[in-house]
């Protein structure tokens, strides 16, 4: 038995070396996840530069993100046949678009009378009237078909009796053009219908065998000639740069909501492929256009949908009064967010907020019943659990607004095409292999402020035509132009230089107070 403790003791203390796996052997997920660095499947090594190690690629299409837009781009486009890759600094399914709760709106009809004239109708009059109404009209018409589209891509909607997929009621939803009341269009699956498309397009991303190069962070485009060539990643893991050409370049790359201090928004969301499009010298579009959520946790910032006031939650005043009549006597709880929001903020300013400090008010669903909310908003449940340690079948949320969407982006036409101004001063004029998606793109069906569950028509319907235009351009096979020799020098000086700089600010001491200064 001495022995025997010995023998163990040993093998408990004895320091063993496990070989680090080699680039080769690592499989970030069973799809056909290639690290080039090693040339399994597709990379050719293109020697190094300084002591940098620089890696080629070739497809016929990239796309930059792997959240709703850029996995709807990526099965739109492997589909037809072309040889796609999708960087992604994430695993796909940690994108932002995981976080979405309300739902699609669409004018199905499943619930009530509806038609996408008056789904047209609200987006523009949401919008302040600043949309692009040819957009708007294309988004709205198309949305029906798909939705049902990805209810035959799996996405397990919710159901009514009938079995028809369910709608829910949302803010700036209106019939016969404002004047027939509540609509009920907003498609959900339960409060996650976000992590249920995201997972369903990722799956069937898969199907079609799309190449994921997960943890590989896009640092430039690779510009010639006012031409995208592709662009320039580096790999997480290893340090490597990889330099990915073709033929049509997709940047679905989110907002930039963490430009703000509070934001609901993921601390991923910032604003990459914009920063890499002005890097470029190509022009950003309606920036100023932020849109801040009615209902973000009062001090986390984390998303209560609307679809908790869809289902007969209402907003509560320091006084306990239901103050949304004063400001929207029809619509109430149920007006658009940039109404619910400045009628939120002014009771605050007017000293009728909640709490000791009289900052917040609060948002009540306990009367649905324990069994309406853990049925139709279980993750609102858990989320005001975690971040604002209450329980909502006894207790109001105590909630605030906060920077939710960012409207403003890379302009493009509403077939994704990146627009510039040209030489001869057109402002519409489009860039050759260059496209944008979701969040990052500013079409601008959206105008000044989007009505809630618009953004999935956008990243889904608007990204069909995406990828039907970027099939429409190249043949699937013909290899693109090699990118100019200078492609990764401005690239590697950005990875290079701050490191080595010898400066007396540090980057966090410029980065914290940058967000406190932007006003709400």
């Amino acid at each position: 038995m001495l022995n025997l403790r010995k023998a163990v003791g040993r093998i408990l203390t004895t320091k063993t070396v496990v070989p680090r796996a080699t680039p080769a052997a690592r499989s970030f997920h069973s799809s056909r996840v290639v690290n080039a660095v090693a040339g399994k499947v597709d990379g050719t090594a293109a020697g190094g530069f300084g002591q940098y190690a620089v890696v080629d690629h070739t497809y016929d299409a990239i796309v930059v993100g792997a959240g709703g837009a850029g996995l709807r781009a990526v099965v739109g486009l492997t589909e037809k046949g072309f040889k796609t890759a999708c960087i992604t600094k994430l695993f796909p399914t940690r994108s932002h678009t995981v976080a979405a709760q309300g739902g699609v709106n669409a004018a199905l009809g499943n619930m009530g009378e509806d038609d996408w004239r008056y789904h047209a109708y609200d987006t523009v009059k949401g919008s302040d009237w600043l949309g692009d109404q040819d957009a708007i009209h294309y988004m709205c018409k198309e949305a029906i078909n798909t939705v049902i589209e990805l209810d035959h891509y799996g996405v397990p909607f919710s159901r009514t009796k009938e079995g028809k997929i369910y709608q829910r009621a949302f803010g700036g939803q209106s019939t016969k053009y404002g004047e027939g009341g509540q609509a009920y269009r907003c498609a959900a699956a339960a409060d996650r219908t976000g992590h249920a498309i995201l997972h369903t397009l990722y799956g069937q991303a898969l199907r079609h065998n799309c190449t994921f190069f997960v943890e590989y962070f896009a640092l430039d485009l690779i510009m010639e000639d006012g031409v995208c060539r592709g662009v320039v990643a580096l790999c997480l893991e290893d340090g490597t740069i990889h330099r990915f050409r073709s033929h049509q370049t997709i940047l679905a790359t989110g907002g930039y909501g963490r430009a703000y201090f509070s934001a609901t928004s993921a601390h991923t969301c910032t604003g990459d492929g914009n920063a890499m499009v002005t890097r470029a010298g190509l022009p950003l579009q309606d920036l100023e256009f932020v849109q801040f959520h009615p209902t973000g946790i009062y001090g986390a910032g984390c998303l209560i949908t609307e679809g908790a006031r869809g289902e007969g939650g209402f907003l509560l005043n320091g006084n306990g009064e239901r103050f949304m009549a004063r400001y929207a006597p029809t619509a109430k709880d149920l007006a658009s967010r940039d109404v619910v929001s400045r009628s939120i903020t002014v009771e605050v300013r007017e000293g009728r907020g909640c709490g000791p400090q009289k900052d917040h008010c609060l948002l009540d669903i306990s009367h649905l019943g324990a069994e309406t909310i853990n049925e139709r908003l279980p993750g609102i449940a858990e989320t005001a659990a975690i971040f604002a340690g209450v329980d909502v079948t006894k207790q109001p949320i105590p909630i605030l607004p906060t920077v939710h969407y960012n409207m403003g982006g890379i302009p493009t036409n509403y077939l994704g095409e990146a627009l510039t101004v040209g030489k001869d001063g057109n402002p519409d004029t489009v860039v050759p292999g260059l496209m944008a998606a979701g969040e990052a793109a500013c079409v601008p069906v959206h105008g000044a402020n989007r009505p809630g569950p618009n953004s999935f028509p956008d990243i889904v319907v608007l990204r069909r035509p995406c990828a039907n235009r970027a099939g429409d351009i190249p043949q699937p096979g013909p290899a693109p132009k090699p990118p100019p020799a200078n492609a990764r020098a401005a690239p590697l000086a950005h990875i290079h230089n701050p490191p080595h700089a010898h400066r007396p600010r540090r980057v966090a001491a410029v980065r914290l107070p940058m967000p406190r200064g932007i006003p709400p």
